[in-house]
């Protein structure tokens, strides 16, 4: 089992001021730790379940180009970007640049976004549930074609591009991962199914039922399941001294055993480099024997 390390709050003691050499540090200690996947998230404001909306928050690919320069090994993601926020041709160019100048490091992690409160804010149209999915399913058909050979045209009822040029293409074959986010059974898993290499879905009671639908789907697909990355967000809490390090090793056993590759999440307590310590000297060779 990997263990990802998503940065959620960029709230830090020091302030932005100091918030460039923080973030470098974490990054630094995270890929020397062994961390599997570094990853931010792709909000605009901060969300509710992490802090008040007035929050510190980065841009996320910006944050992802610097990660990508402290770091040699980690894979880096968002978790996840909302299909609204960004022109497909842009989204894949943006993850084909990470990936060319990480050397081949780069994810997609992506999903049908939820947050109004920051789309209206700052001027997104937010459309209906159902557009959103939609434009989710031919944005991943668009990805898909631009890591391609084929630069031809692309027509979908929300897009219409002449030529999906992409130079230079991904170092990553056949292309950079994709990783679809979310855990809705008749659209988001069975996308996972057709399109992607990888899911993550939150670690709640429901979790065994969301991993049987996804079995369910890839055979519908002719897809093998065991293709598919199985990863979960959960919170990777060791207590401040290291004395909750038991407590989550059990939980990563109890993953593991329900077929999860990966589990990703929040350190609370950041961006003290103590705490990645622990995961170094005794979690992450934990979950690597798994």
């Amino acid at each position: 089992m990997k263990l990802g390390l998503q940065i959620p709050d960029f709230t830090w003691p020091g302030g932005p001021a100091t918030l460039g050499r923080d973030l470098a540090d974490v990054a630094r200690a995270a890929d020397d730790a062994g961390f599997g996947y570094l990853a931010v998230m792709d909000h605009f404001f901060q969300i509710r379940a992490v802090g008040p909306s007035e929050h510190d928050m980065l841009e996320a690919y910006t944050t992802l180009g610097y990660l990508a320069a402290h770091t040699e090994r980690v894979k880096l993601l968002t978790v996840i970007t909302g299909v609204l926020y960004r022109q497909p041709g842009v989204l894949a160019k943006a993850v084909t640049t990470l990936d060319v100048l990480s050397g081949g490091r780069a994810m997609l992690g992506i999903g049908a976004g939820w947050n109004e409160e920051e789309s209206r804010g700052l001027g997104f149209p937010f459309p209906p549930t159902a557009e959103r999915f939609q434009m989710l399913e031919e944005t991943l058909q668009y990805v898909l074609r631009m890591w391609s050979d084929d630069d031809g045209p692309f027509s979908s009822p929300h897009i219409e591009a002449e030529r999906l040029l992409n130079v230079p293409q991904a170092l990553t074959k056949p292309h950079p991962p994709i990783m679809i986010g979310g855990s809705g059974e008749r659209k988001t898993l069975r996308f996972v199914a057709r399109y992607g290499d990888a899911c993550n879905i939150f670690d709640g009671p429901d979790l065994e039922h969301k991993l049987d639908v996804l079995r369910g789907h890839c055979e519908t697909e002719g897809r093998d399941y065991a293709d598919i990355t199985k990863t979960v967000y959960h919170p990777l809490d060791v207590g401040a001294h290291g004395d909750k390090a038991d407590e989550l090793k059990g939980e990563l056993r109890r993953l593991h055993e329900l077929g999860v590759d990966a589990v990703i999440g929040s350190i609370p307590g950041l961006p003290d480099p103590g705490l990645i310590e622990t995961f170094a000297d005794d979690v992450i060779p934990f979950a690597e024997a798994l």
